[in-house]
């Protein structure tokens, strides 16, 4: 989500659906099962963790590989948030089912989620395509991104465990109110869009 009003990645390869880059945000999109199992099935914490390390370093990858290998493209800037909103939906779902965070919070989340999906279609009517990340929605994912597996090592005793606790409700409260806000300014940004359109809708 930019402030600007160019709303549309790079035309360069702009098309290109086959890049390293998009593999790996294809590889972090397979990830999300296994890591919802992990989490719920077996408890497999150490493993689920490691799931979350993988994504997390792919997701910082495939952007540097994007821009050093010049493979920006469409897919791949709908395909990386698009994973990163599913392991924040899946860790969510987890998190409330072992009892580690109060349903509120993943409502509040995804509640945040779902309103912009209806914002986006609006904005795809009016004739905008969709905008790029704002550094405040970039902040809030990182935040929250480590606020979770924190959380969940916060579940286990001792002093490491409570320092882990103390240190990811830190991340989460910010990661939601950053989330909130960056939303806010998405809503605002889209709303002068829409009364502005590119193309009228068809009539019925």
């Amino acid at each position: 989500m930019s402030t600007g009003t160019d709303l549309s990645p790079p035309d360069d390869g702009a098309d290109r659906l086959w890049t390293i880059p998009n593999g790996l945000s294809v590889l972090r999109l397979l990830g999300v099962p296994l890591f919802l199992y992990l989490l719920l099935g077996p408890h497999a914490d150490a493993w689920a963790l490691g799931i979350l390390m993988i994504s997390g370093f792919t997701d910082w990858l495939d952007g540097v590989l994007a821009r050093k290998l010049n493979q920006m493209s469409r897919f791949g800037a709908l395909l990386d948030p698009l994973a990163d909103r599913l392991y924040i939906l899946a860790t969510l779902v987890g998190l409330v089912l072992r009892h580690v965070i109060p349903l509120w919070l993943a409502i509040v989340i995804v509640g945040r989620d779902a309103i912009l999906t209806v914002a986006l279609a609006l904005l795809r009517r009016a004739g905008y395509g969709p905008p790029a990340v704002h550094y405040l929605g970039k902040a809030a994912t990182f935040c929250l991104l480590y606020a979770f597996p924190l959380l969940l090592l916060g579940t286990y005793h001792g002093p490491v465990a409570y320092v882990c606790r103390a240190v990811a409700w830190g991340f989460t409260i910010w990661g939601t109110a950053l989330y909130l806000w960056a939303g806010a300014v998405y809503l605002i940004q889209v709303g002068g869009l829409v009364r502005n359109p590119i193309r009228q809708p068809a009539s019925a």
